[in-house]
Formats: structure tokens, C-alpha cells, sequence
């Protein structure tokens, strides 16, 4: 799962690097010479579509995602598993929504031929293509991930459900910061 996340996390960190050069590029232009690329909006929005799902899959699989931890550090081991679990079953169920959407949108763009309103008129087949496998990217092992929290939970592995899929203790948190830091 780490290679996974390593080439989600790159390919999402170059896309936004390009786009924050465009974007740079496209403003010092319209300033300074009174020129535009044109059609940054239109990469900013394709960017972002194929963006969020390859982040989405990083801070899945990197245990990342923001959670309140108010009530769920004074609970036991058993109700932090049920709750674990339930956020990864939901989790999956949300990915599979978004991918059901995604796949809905792709179908009827081809059906339909669907262009951007955009001066660049741009097939919208072909983003939408690379936000579909971006989305697939998010969606496969969101739901592997939700059918191991499910399998665990029918087999009442509290334990290994909260050290699979609960958030990082302040000790994992903590090594992990040290381990970064010793690696620069």
C-alpha cells in the first residue's frame, strides 16, 4: 500500500506543482504584458477533478483524515473497533457513490459528446476519463479496506481493528515525526 500511495501522492503532487506554475505564469503574463494563455481556469478545474481523489487515497491509506478524538480516546478497545469499522464501511460505501457518479457522468458524456464551454471547446470525454481513473484509484481500496473492517468486525478483532484503522496514537504520531526527521 505504500507504493500506492507514494505514485497517488506524486502524481498529485506534480499535477499541482504544473498548475501552480500555469497559474503563476498566467498572471505575470496578464500583468506585466498584457497576454493571456487562456484556459487555466479550464486545467485548474480538470486538475483539482483529478486531484482530490488521488489525496483522498493518500490520507485513506496513510490513516490521515480528520477525526475528533474527544470521545474516542475514552472509549474502550471494543467500541473504538465498532466505530473503526463503521467509518471504513462508510468510507467504502462513499467511495463506490462517487464512483457510481463518476462512471454516470463519463457514460453520459460520451453518449452525448459533451464538449467544455470553454474557447478551447475541450472533448469533456477525456478529462473526465483521467477523473474516473483517479476516482478508481480512491475507490478499490477504499472498499478493500471497508471489507477487512467488516471481515474483522464479524470475527470481533477489536484490537486489530483500532491499531488497523483508528487514528495514530500520540506515540505512532511522534516516531513517525522522529523517523522523518532523522531520514532528512
Amino acid at each position: 500500500m505504500r507504493n500506492y500511495t507514494r505514485v497517488a501522492s506524486l502524481v498529485f503532487g506534480v499535477t499541482m506543482l504544473l498548475l501552480s506554475f500555469l497559474v503563476t505564469a498566467e498572471t505575470l503574463l496578464r500583468k506585466l504584458a498584457s497576454v493571456s494563455i487562456g484556459g487555466v481556469d479550464e486545467l485548474s478545474g480538470y486538475a483539482i477533478a483529478v486531484g482530490a481523489p488521488l489525496a483522498f487515497t493518500v490520507a485513506l491509506a496513510e490513516r490521515s483524515h480528520i477525526r475528533i478524538n474527544l470521545l474516542y480516546l475514552r472509549l474502550g478497545t471494543r467500541a473504538k473497533g465498532l466505530l473503526d469499522a463503521l467509518c471504513m464501511v462508510a468510507l467504502g460505501a462513499l467511495a463506490l457513490f462517487l464512483a457510481y457518479f463518476t462512471v454516470k457522468t463519463v457514460i453520459d458524456t460520451q453518449a452525448y459528446h459533451s464538449i467544455a464551454q470553454t474557447p478551447w471547446a475541450t472533448p469533456l470525454i477525456y478529462p473526465q476519463a483521467l477523473w474516473l481513473a483517479a476516482m478508481l484509484v480512491f475507490t478499490l481500496p477504499a472498499v478493500w479496506l471497508a471489507g477487512k473492517a467488516a471481515w474483522m468486525l464479524g470475527h470481533g478483532q477489536w484490537q486489530a481493528l483500532t491499531s488497523g484503522f483508528g487514528p495514530e496514537s500520540v506515540e505512532e504520531e511522534l516516531r513517525a515525526e522522529l523517523d522523518d526527521l532523522q531520514r532528512r
